[in-house]
């Protein structure tokens, strides 16, 4: 069955040209609207795999919506789509569990790849996003001094999206210990425990690893 997928935006261009691309990708578009309450009702009862939304539109934002589904425990991931490189923007996007964020005039060229890396349980953060981030702060992230080497060869296979068993293959180790290394970084990096966490973490930071 082709992945389900609502799409909101609220401007009428925008909207159509994600429909139309990700139909003629052979994607099941089952709803799309114009403002985040609609939205949000259709994720509610269509349960989609998957919302593209724009993360300012009326009445709900993209981030409200991500933040509603995270509270009431919906399945469905959020890939939000936005104009702003805004920090703020993102840091709340990270705490929401979204799991995609591209720039606007991006999206056509980069959204049937994050979808992709979404389905497979990998964040998809757009390249443009995390290097303006990155060039806007000169600093290494203080607790990356507390990783061993291959804590940080680690984290930056993970940051190149690699699996668990990816990076046992290259390193050389069994899929046991790379798990147990990952335990131990999250521990260490005083991350959440959920699956995306230390994902997002290594995108945003691969810049000083």
């Amino acid at each position: 069955m082709n992945t389900s997928i609502v799409i909101a935006d609220d401007h009428p261009l925008m909207l159509r040209g994600l429909t139309d691309f990700l139909s003629s990708k052979d994607f099941n578009i089952v709803g799309s609207a114009q403002d985040g309450n609609t939205a949000y009702n259709l994720i509610v009862k269509l349960k989609p795999e998957i919302a593209v939304l724009d993360i300012r539109m009326p009445q709900k934002t993209g981030l409200e919506i991500a933040e509603a589904c995270k509270k009431n425990n919906l399945a469905t991931k959020i890939i939000l789509i936005t104009f702003d490189k805004e920090e703020g923007l993102y840091e709340q996007a990270k705490r929401f569990n979204v799991y995609g964020y591209i720039l606007k005039e991006f999206a056509i060229e980069e959204i049937e790849n994050c979808i992709e890396h979404v389905l497979k349980n990998k964040p998809y953060f757009s390249e443009e996003i995390t290097s303006y981030l990155n060039s806007n702060s000169d600093h290494k992230p203080e607790k990356l001094e507390l990783l061993t080497k291959t804590e940080l060869k680690i984290v930056k296979l993970i940051s190149e999206n690699k699996t668990s068993q990816n990076i046992a293959e290259e390193l050389s180790i069994s899929v046991r210990t790379v798990d147990k290394h990952r335990s131990n970084i999250v521990c260490k990096l005083s991350l959440d425990n959920k699956p995306t966490s230390l994902s997002i973490w290594a995108n945003v930071n691969k810049h000083h690893l």
